[in-house]
């Protein structure tokens, strides 16, 4: 299991403050999220954020929780991609899915908004990405994208490519499908009849069974991720790792620690300075 943690507050020389005293308690990976207008919300810029985080450390790994592909340019969000990936030493990981239709910029600038187009806009986006990253000679034809053939140079860091996460619907089968034709999955819950519910550890389990059903390992190829996010004590290093003991025992490969609904630059910090929620080992020792 690794650990991160989803900055929800702070301007953006709070956020490389934390990332940096992140990297210092034992995080495993520090992020944003990417959100242009939602209510009276103070937002800010990811990839300007997480550029100044990557020149403040040297190991975590970062990225935005999550990007919609479908309301930018994927060749442009090629090259900052790449460019990001190689000014942090190879550390980017690019979440994605259709985006919450809470931010303004999306109905209300006239962007899609129906969840089928989304969907078609995040496949061909994701299939240009991996396209131009190869730095060899790249066109492309489809439905809403289409451009002559073109070269991108330097090819990102990381090789194959930059590790994509994408949001996926349990227990939808195209969504689970797209998932797992890359690098991870953010997972989310659906009931039968389509409505989401909370994520619970039986459905990472399912869904770690249907990944390794699905998509067998390769050994040329990283593991596949399965991440999982919430709260856990700052205060209280038993509970938080009992927290977390479920969803590793089920398969989950990261934790993101990230309250949406109530953090203060004061919590947050003291939630990062006292480190990830990790496990406990056989011998007692956290794990």
């Amino acid at each position: 299991m690794r650990y991160g943690v989803i900055a929800t507050t702070g301007d953006p020389r709070t956020m490389v403050d934390f990332a940096v005293e992140a990297e210092a308690a034992g995080w495993d990976g520090f992020f944003y999220f990417d959100a242009i207008a939602i209510g009276a919300a103070e937002l800010y810029d990811p990839w300007v954020v997480l550029a100044a985080i990557a020149e403040r450390t040297d190991r975590v790994r970062i990225g935005a929780i999550l990007t919609p592909p479908s309301r930018r340019r994927p060749w442009k969000m090629a090259r900052e991609a790449m460019t990001l990936d190689r000014l942090s030493g190879g550390r980017l990981i690019l979440p994605v899915g259709l985006g919450a239709l809470d931010d303004a910029a999306f109905g209300n600038v006239g962007e899609a908004t129906d969840a089928r187009i989304r969907a078609e806009l995040l496949d061909e986006s994701l299939e240009i990405l991996e396209g131009l990253w190869s730095g060899q000679p790249f066109a492309y034809q489809s439905q809403h994208f289409q451009f002559e053939e073109m070269t991108f140079l330097p090819t990102p860091l990381q090789q194959p490519r930059i590790p994509i996460w994408v949001a996926g619907a349990w227990p939808r089968e195209r969504s689970m499908r797209r998932a797992v034709r890359w690098d991870g999955i953010l997972p989310q819950a659906h009931s039968a009849d389509g409505r989401p519910i909370k994520l619970t550890p039986d459905h990472v389990r399912a869904i770690a069974e249907y990944v390794a059903r699905e998509r067998p390992a390769v050994a040329a190829e990283p593991p596949f991720d399965i991440v999982t996010e919430g709260t856990s004590s700052a205060d209280d290093p038993e509970a938080a790792s009992a927290k977390v003991e479920p969803w590793i025992e089920a398969g989950a490969t990261w934790w993101m620690e990230a309250d949406w609904r109530g953090a203060t630059v004061e919590s947050l910090r003291r939630r990062i300075l006292s480190g990830p929620p990790r496990a406990q080992g056989p011998s007692g020792s956290r794990a």
